[in-house]
């Protein structure tokens, strides 16, 4: 964790220290919702081992929005921000091991330090430009570019999480999906 939050940005050793010190593992099985819609995300998760998916539910369809891996954040970071109940679904899609760290301790950490305060503006920012990058990928590429993008970025996930999660993230149809999985070697 130290390695991936220090290259964002740099700060004192001993403020990330004592950042890192207030993270604990937290550890759940596959299928696992960590957290519901409806509820506030109370934690800010770091991803040690698993695989996530963030979605909403429209209609009884499922759409999701992200994947999480190692090593990454994880959570419903609009509801951990904002401490309002969450629009969105966090589940396990597979065994998944954490560090994570509680929305009252990060606040006043962040408080505390200007240093990470810094940092978490700029890992925010780059969390933006990605979701900024992928509203522009579903408006402007067809499905065989958006499939195309993701298996140049993403090529270990295809084996690792259901075609149809991986489906519904591109906004592509699972029938065509299939065509378009099945006209790749890997």
């Amino acid at each position: 964790m130290k390695k991936y939050l220090s290259s964002f940005y740099k700060i004192k050793e001993e403020v990330l220290e004592e950042y890192i010190s207030h993270w604990s593992e937290y550890s759940v099985p596959k299928k696992t919702l960590i957290t519901e819609c409806g509820r506030t995300e109370r934690y800010l998760y770091f991803v040690k081992e698993g695989i996530q998916k963030s979605y909403y539910l429209n209609e009884g369809k499922m759409h999701v929005m992200f994947f999480a891996y190692a090593p990454s954040f994880s959570g419903v970071v609009e509801s951990f921000l904002t401490q309002t109940p969450s629009k969105y679904y966090l589940e396990a899609i597979t065994n998944s091991t954490f560090l994570r760290i509680p929305y009252t301790k990060h606040s006043q950490l962040i408080k505390k330090h200007r240093e990470l305060e810094t940092l978490f503006r700029i890992i925010t920012e780059q969390f933006l430009i990605g979701i900024i990058e992928r509203h522009h990928q579903l408006m402007a590429f067809n499905t065989d570019t958006r499939f195309k993008k993701f298996i140049k970025r993403s090529p270990h996930l295809i084996n690792m999480i259901p075609q149809k999660d991986i489906a519904s993230y591109l906004r592509i149809d699972p029938t065509n999906f299939s065509k378009l999985i099945n006209s790749v070697k890997f």
